[in-house]
């Protein structure tokens, strides 16, 4: 089969090594006098400008599996899957100064990650662990979504084998690229790669939206079909409409995503590479352009029913629904440009998932090895240890895909934004005000945490009866009579801030100590520079260790 994909396949291959020769040479770009500290190798230096922070962030939060997942699940529901563009139009006005905020204090006080900032904000060691575990938990099965996208294109192209070994080949090797040019040049590969992955996903869906609307009759006629195609499906909660079964699914999912994006740290890590705030600011203010690219990758899915686009078969017999893009293209197009697009998506997964790997790494490295194992690490072995986790990291991912049932996977992202969710109130809130005590965020967090996975065990895939089949909770679990679902990870944090405020009421009542009283000083906040504040050393020192009531 992959002898009549012989030119997409070339050029994929072409722009694919291209871009990774590019990932190994940005290890000279802006050179420090070393990379052996999670300054320079983590964070690109702290000195990413505009441009490249707009880059940098969008290819981070819009990624290869956005490009054949949001399509995907517009051809399978319908307008339920419209969910994620409302989504990333509201987030940024969200996060517009808590960022601002976030990058501020990180700079001052040299926080490499969430976990750092609660770790001083709160002086809980107890805390900071349980957010670098939920970080680096639910980071672990995106990467392997970046992983799934690529296998998607490589499936379209017939570049797979009959075994289990030979049907990954072509992954493991991506991912081998992938691990060594982030290992040599930590975070500026990924930021260098940015500029053309965006443009290639520019270029190619602006020419789509054109193109197919040529070849299938309007986009008038694109609609027809996908309202014909649903009418006909036994399915009471698809169709080109909302109705009022998954009404409250799709606001509170739209809602809960918006705040779990930035709270992933793979999104906190683009953040804080920036040069100042007003480079946050700026990005926050444009960032929306993406909103509007992802809003025409989404009827891609619709497209693909009126070109009557068949998704290839998983191992198991069902569907692969995120074959539905890649299929439209070599079926419309013609095969130079389909393999410009196939080179999209490949290229679309390195920079999100090398950021990703070093967001987690950071997290174990000085939330956990430095706080645990060596207090006394210095940046330099810092830095080979975060290197190394980077490659653990991918390695895990990619055992993901090679072992994991895809639909799995999916679903395991699912659970992953329901569970980084948890981290909103030491996080997000944390910024803001230090009124919640520290033991009642991790009760809170507890809390959450087991609601959420609980929820979650509810949800049963109809037909395979497989628990945690996504996160859409059926209300008639409560006794509710209704077909109505709601997203898990929303009312999972919403208890778990219930449990927080209503403990530190009663800890505060009972004059339960707290720690962590420097942080209310004025200038906590301060964005470095300030004449409210001294210089910060450089590199900053770790936290002062005081008694943790929790442990």
């Amino acid at each position: 089969m992959w002898r009549e994909h012989e030119l997409e396949i070339g050029i994929f291959v072409f722009l694919f090594l291209a871009v990774s020769a590019i990932g190994f040479v940005a290890a000279r770009w802006r050179r420090p006098d070393t990379l052996a500290h999670l300054d320079e190798w983590g964070l690109g230096g702290r000195s990413f400008g505009g441009w490249i922070t707009w880059f940098l962030v969008g290819g981070d939060l819009y990624t290869a599996y956005t490009f054949v997942a949001v399509p995907a699940l517009l051809f399978a529901s319908g307008a339920a899957g419209f969910f994620a563009v409302p989504y990333t139009v509201i987030v940024y006005p969200l996060v517009f100064l808590v960022l601002a905020r976030l990058w501020s204090v990180s700079h001052r006080h040299g926080f490499v990650t969430p976990a750092d900032f609660v770790r001083s904000r709160f002086q809980s060691p107890t805390l900071a662990l349980l957010v670098a575990i939920t970080g680096i938990v639910a980071t672990m099965p995106y990467i392997a979504l970046q992983l799934v996208g690529i296998e998607s294109v490589l499936k379209t192209m017939g570049v797979t084998g009959s075994g289990t070994l030979a049907r990954h080949l072509p992954i493991i090797v991506a991912f081998a690229i992938l691990a060594a040019y982030t290992y040599s040049s930590g975070l500026r590969a990924p930021a260098l790669i940015a500029f053309v992955k965006d443009i290639l996903i520019y270029v190619v869906i602006l020419v789509a939206v054109f193109y197919l609307p040529a070849k299938l009759g309007g986009w008038g006629a694109i609609f027809d079909a996908a309202d014909a195609k649903f009418d006909k499906t036994p399915a009471l909660a698809d169709g080109v409409l909302l109705n009022a079964d998954n009404q409250v699914q799709y606001f509170t999912l739209a809602l809960g995503s918006a705040l779990a994006l930035f709270l992933y740290p793979h999104s906190i890590t683009g953040v804080l590479a920036s040069r100042n705030r007003d480079v946050i600011k700026r990005n926050m203010s444009a960032l929306p352009a993406y909103s509007f690219l992802l809003g025409l990758i989404a009827l891609l899915g619709f497209a693909a029913i009126a070109a009557g686009v068949t998704p290839l078969k998983n191992p198991n017999g069902t569907n692969d629904n995120n074959t539905v893009v890649p299929l439209l293209f070599d079926k419309i197009f013609p095969d130079w440009f389909a393999g410009v697009a196939y080179a999209a998506v490949g290229i679309g997964a390195l920079v999100p998932a090398a950021i990703m790997s070093i967001a987690a790494a950071n997290l174990f490295t000085r939330n956990i090895y430095r706080e645990y194992l060596k207090r006394d690490a210095t940046p330099a072995q810092e830095a080979t240890v975060s290197k190394v986790m980077s490659l653990l990291v991918k390695f895990g991912a990619l055992l993901f895909v090679v072992f994991v049932d895809p639909q799995f996977s999916i679903d395991l992202q699912l659970i992953g934004g329901v569970v980084i969710l948890q981290t909103l109130p030491a996080v997000g809130l944390g910024l803001f005000t230090r009124w919640f005590h520290r033991g009642a965020l991790v009760a809170g967090w507890v809390a959450g945490m087991g609601l959420g996975l609980w929820m979650l065990y509810q949800v049963v895939n109809p037909a395979t009866k497989r628990h945690f089949a996504g996160s859409a909770f059926p209300l008639s679990e409560w006794g509710l009579d209704t077909k109505k679902t709601i997203y898990v990870g929303f009312v999972a944090v919403i208890v778990n801030l219930l449990v927080a405020a209503i403990l530190t009421l009663v800890l505060r009542a009972a004059s339960v100590r707290d720690g962590g009283d420097d942080t209310r000083r004025e200038d906590y906040f301060a964005e470095a520079g300030d004449p409210r504040v001294p210089a910060p050393a450089s590199p900053a020192p770790a936290p002062a260790v005081a008694p943790d009531p929790i442990t």
